[in-house]
Order: C-alpha cells, then structure tokens, then sequence
C-alpha cells in the first residue's frame, strides 16, 4: 500500500468508524455465534499472494463484525464502560502513524515530557497530594502511563517487595533473600480485583485475602488483627491492597483508617486501586471518597474507563519514584544517554521495555474535552444510574444490593439465586440488553453499569422493560413448572463444575479454614498462639471474620511419594474454583529440603530483635537443607 492508496483507504476506514459508531444501536449487542465459528470462515493458511482491500473490508462485515461484542453499544450494561471518543481514536491513530518507541528520553523527547505533563495534569485535577506530581518542586513523586491496573498493581507489588527484601536484608544479613521472601505476605479484601491475587503469584509472595465488612470494604480493624497475627507467627507484611470503586459492586475502602493501622506498620507499602472510581473524582462533590490518601504510597485510575479515552491507558502515581524505580531498574549500554541523570526513563517504572505514544490520548481527550466537560459526562452517567435506582427501588419485586454511588447499579429479584440466574440468562441470550452478574457473601446479584458515552434517560427506560417483561416471563413460568426451573439450574450447575475441572489445579492455591475443617483450624491456632510469646503483654487476636492466604506454587514444589510416615495431610480450597487438593504435611522436595509449605520456616519479625535468644522468632541462619522442621500454621 503506497501514499496515496493509504490516503484513500484511511479515509474508507474512518467513515466506516464513523458509520459504525453512530449507528451501533441497530446491531445486537452480543453475537448469537458458537465457539469455533470464525475458524469455519477462514482459510486454514494465510494467503501467498496479496489481496485487494475491497475484499478485507467486505470481510469484516461478514466475518468479523458477527462474533464482536459491541461495548459501545446503548444496550451494553456489564463490566465498567469502556472508554472511546473520537479525539481519542485520532489521537491513537496519529501515535500509531508517529511510530515511536518510548523507553527513554532520548528515544523520543516528547513522547516521555507530555506523558510527565499529562499525569500532572490529571493527578492535579483527580486531588491528589503534591507529593505525587513531578512539577512539584523537589518532588520525588511523578505519574506514569501502564497498560491496565493489573500491571499497575504488579508494579507497586513489586516496588514494595524489593524495598521489604532490602530492609530484612540490613537487618538480617545472613539470611538469602529466597528464605526472607518466603516471609512476605500481603493484605487484600475479598472484594479486591482478582488481579492482586494474581501480581501476588507472579511476585512469589503470600497473600491473605480478608472478608470485607457489611459495606463491602475492606475492615480496618481486622487489617490489623491479620497483620498482628501475622507477624507472631514470622511471617513480615510488606503490602496492602485498598480499593476504591470495587468490581463486584463499586463499594469504597476506608482509606484513612486502613492508612492509619498501615502506619503501625514501619515499610508496609499502601496501594489504592480505583480503576474506575478514581475518574469520577475530578469532580468536587465526589472527592470525599479520596479521603486518606495522603496515606497510600502509590495510586492508579483507567482513563480508559471512565474518562473517554480507548484502551490501553491506565495511570499510576506514586509518592517516591525512586523506591519504584530501583525494583526494576536494568541498564545496559545501548540504552544508556547523556541526560539520564536529568531526565525520566519510563521503561525503569514499567515491566515492558517498549512503550507506545499513549499521552497523546489522554491530551487530545483533555484539551477536546476540557475537565468541565469531562465532569459533565461524568454526572450524566451518575443521574442516569439513579433513575435506574429509582426504578429497582419503585418495583416491589425487586431489590437494590448496592449503594449507588457512580455509574453502577447491583440489583436482583426477591426470591432464589436460581431465579436470578434464570432471569440473567434470558436476558443475555435474546441480545436485547448485556450484563453480567457478581456475589457478595454468597448472594447472587446482577450487575447493571451505565457505559455508552453517550446514553440516554430513554435507554435506561428500555433497559428496565426489558428486564421487568423477563422477570414477569420467568416469576410467571416458575409458578407453573417450579421442577422445570430446578433442571436448568442443576444442569448449569454441572457445566459450571465441569469447566472448573478443566481449569488448572496452579492457578490460585488458596486455604481456606472455615470451609476444609473450622475445628481444626480454631484449635490450631490457639495451639500456635500460646506458644508465641508476646511483647508488652499484648494479646495477639484473630480476625473476627474468615480470610484466606495464597500460597503461591506451593503445590508444585510438594512430593507425592516422600511423605512422612504419619503425617497428615493439609486440604487445601481454591478459592475461585469448586476444586479442593491435599497437599503433603511436612514432605520434602526432591533435593531433600523442606518443602515451602504453607507455614514455611520459623521465623519472627523484623520488629523484634534478631538476638532475643528465642528460636521461635529469630531468622533461622542454618542451611536450608538443615531439615528443621516448624509447626504446621494453617
């Protein structure tokens, strides 16, 4: 394709855009395709000789267009939006065009200053503390743009897992790094986005997963208890998880009372997630929620959310750049220059080392847009949910499970999880509307989210006869043939857990303690808390409410043959799956050490001294394969 041929075609391709935006409403929102269907459509090789862009773009209509979900469709109600604007799609396209590559400075000057420019812009208009911007004067502070909040949470997870390691490092230098790693863990509520379960794996650290309180948000106080208990039993906390806006139901941390028990705490890294909430507080009357964040080390929201500007774009700042940096610095000479002491590499705050132009989006969105515009869509989304509250709240049949805060309404029938099921599926299937369902305490709801950018009071409207005329279908059928109703259930059901099986049994290793053996578990840890001495008299309690902890890998490294006789074993539940395994108690891996089991090795907390003579919290400095062996502390 020359110039001109490009010229021509980019031109086609933006009035299909343009057509296929403005008139999305008349497709059905979700495709009515099976598995496999695009690979009946398609050549099994790909063509030897070139083929005439007629031909592509006629494909696209027959081809790809009927297996897409349409999310910028008025009817598309699940997960968070999406965000898209045209400015921001010019904007993608031009940074496409320029091509660069922005790892460095030096590898495109503007690429790296506008992305600084940008995140002050936002984190200025958002509210956050000075301390986090780069223009601020002696500021170690400073934004940077990552591909999702995933990546963002990995990347803080990171930075606080080599701060903690250099810490118990000076404090216990005759102990490697691998047995002090095997000692962190880190805090999330159960509410938290399954992604900081995941970064916790990927950084081979323990990860206690709490129950949330009544609001959906992680408990303080049972924050402190879990990392109390913790530290008694030589395990070193090192990092939590807030949230603001959560994915289940967009429910809100305390971030100031979770920020004060971290400062009890001296090193534990605070992270707060708003992924979606975090947009919504460059308006005034919505920075109420941001309450504490002088607490939080660092900070990410998705643009590409909730502020009209395309996917990948999602903001990160953090109070010490340096303690960020340092966890991931790798230098060689061939990427090294004359200004790297006076200016920012953003390949040292990020996992990849290349970077695409991606400030050009949200500057193309900020300036079309200006914060009053963007503010005024962001209050059209939030009115439009409340009349979607309203009507839940007019409709005696139904009830709200959420409080409506932003764009999200979390709703259900009065009556059986089967029913809301039911009633969900029917929705989905007829491809008049999409949403998508989530639980909190083992209570099915349905998640209904204002998304379209440029939705309507009349598309909330439609979206509620639709779901009223299937609930009086199903409430009317359930009546007539309630046995019928069971069927479907119990065979859904039976698809569920077939599926579970498939999964790995390596994906999330999580102990569950109430559901294996409440017994066992009570009298195990009072057995372990008498025998841990405390400081001060202090009394080290329990979390009132049940957690889990994450053993990453942990059943990789276990052996089924070299079992002591006698052992037991240790049940362990994933906690995404209806799967449980058995993990060998005091087994040993085939080089004859000990196995990373989940109580690991015994040892105390950096806040206690490494000389106070008790074996018990003392940093073990024997080798590795010394075959001491510690109580089990499930």
């Amino acid at each position: 394709m020359n110039g001109s041929e490009f010229k021509c075609y980019g031109k086609e391709m933006i009035d299909y855009i343009e057509g296929y935006l403005e008139n999305i409403g008349e497709r059905r929102v979700t495709p009515n395709i099976e598995p496999g269907y695009l690979k009946k459509l398609l050549p099994e090789e790909a063509p030897l000789h070139p083929e005439k862009w007629e031909d592509i773009m006629k494909d696209i209509e027959t081809k790809i267009m009927p297996g897409v979900t349409h999310w910028q469709h008025p009817r598309f109600h699940a997960y968070f939006p999406s965000g898209n604007s045209y400015p921001s799609i010019l904007a993608d396209m031009l940074g496409a065009g320029i091509g660069c590559i922005g790892f460095s400075w030096a590898a495109s000057p503007a690429c790296t200053e506008l992305e600084t420019i940008v995140l002050d812009w936002f984190g200025k208009a958002i509210g956050l503390p000075t301390q986090f911007l780069s223009s601020t004067e002696n500021s170690r502070g400073g934004g940077v743009l990552q591909t999702s909040a995933s990546e963002c949470i990995l990347v803080a997870m990171l930075a606080a897992r080599a701060q903690a390691i250099k810490r118990l490092k000076q404090q216990h230098p005759h102990v490697e790094e691998g047995v002090l790693l095997s000692k962190l863990i880190g805090y999330c509520s159960r509410e938290a986005h399954s992604s900081v379960e995941k970064d916790a794996m990927i950084s081979f650290v323990k990860l206690r997963i709490l129950e949330p309180d009544d609001n959906a948000s992680l408990d303080a106080k049972n924050l402190r208890l879990a990392m109390e208990e913790d530290e008694s039993n030589g395990l070193v906390p090192f990092f939590v998880s807030s949230t603001l806006g959560t994915t289940s139901s967009c429910s809100f941390d305390n971030i100031k009372e979770i920020g004060e028990v971290v400062q009890e705490f001296p090193g534990v890294w605070l992270h707060v997630d708003a992924a979606y909430a975090g947009n919504a507080f460059i308006c005034p009357e919505l920075k109420y929620l941001l309450e504490g964040i002088e607490y939080a080390d660092s900070f990410n929201t998705n643009p590409n959310k909730f502020l009209l500007t395309n996917f990948d774009c999602s903001c990160m700042w953090v109070r010490d750049r340096y303690k960020l940096t340092s966890a991931l610095v790798v230098d060689p000479l061939y990427l090294q220059h004359g200004y790297s002491d006076s200016t920012i590499d953003y390949r040292h705050w990020g996992v990849p080392l290349s970077r695409r132009f991606r400030s050009l989006k949200l500057w193309f969105v900020f300036r079309c847009y200006g914060v009053s515009g963007l503010q005024a869509y962001i209050r059209h989304h939030i009115k439009l949910a409340k009349i979607f509250e309203t009507f839940v709240k007019g409709d005696s049949r139904f009830e709200l499970c959420n409080k409506v805060v932003l764009g999200l309404v979390c709703f259900r029938l009065r009556g059986s999880d089967k029913l809301n099921e039911k009633l969900l599926s029917n929705i989905n299937e007829s491809g008049k509307l999409h949403m998508v369902p989530a639980s909190q305490k083992e209570r099915y709801f349905i998640r209904f989210c204002v998304v379209a950018q440029h939705a309507t009071e009349s598309d909330i409207e439609y979206a509620w006869k639709v779901i009223t005329d299937f609930a009086s279908d199903i409430l009317d059928s359930a009546k007539a043939d309630k046995e019928l109703l069971d069927e479907v259930h119990d065979l859904s059901l039976r698809k569920k857990k077939d599926l579970a099986y498939k999964r790995s049994f390596f994906v999330r290793m999580v102990s569950d303690p109430k559901i294996y053996n409440p017994s066992i578990a009570v009298s195990t840890t009072r057995r372990m808390m008498a025998d841990v001495p405390t400081e001060n008299d202090l009394t080290v309690q329990s979390p009132s409410s049940p957690s889990w902890i994450s053993w990453p890998l942990a059943f990789l490294f276990q052996s089924k043959t070299d079992e002591k006789p006698g052992s037991s074993n240790v049940p362990i539940r994933f906690r995404h799956l209806d799967t449980r395994v058995r993990l060998k108690a005091g087994s040993k891996t085939n080089g004859g050490g000990r196995s990373p089991t989940p109580d690991g090795d015994c040892v105390g907390s950096p806040r206690r001294s490494p000389n106070s003579g008790n074996e018990s919290t003392d940093f073990q400095r024997k080798s590795p394969n010394s075959g001491n062996e510690c109580s089990n502390r499930n």
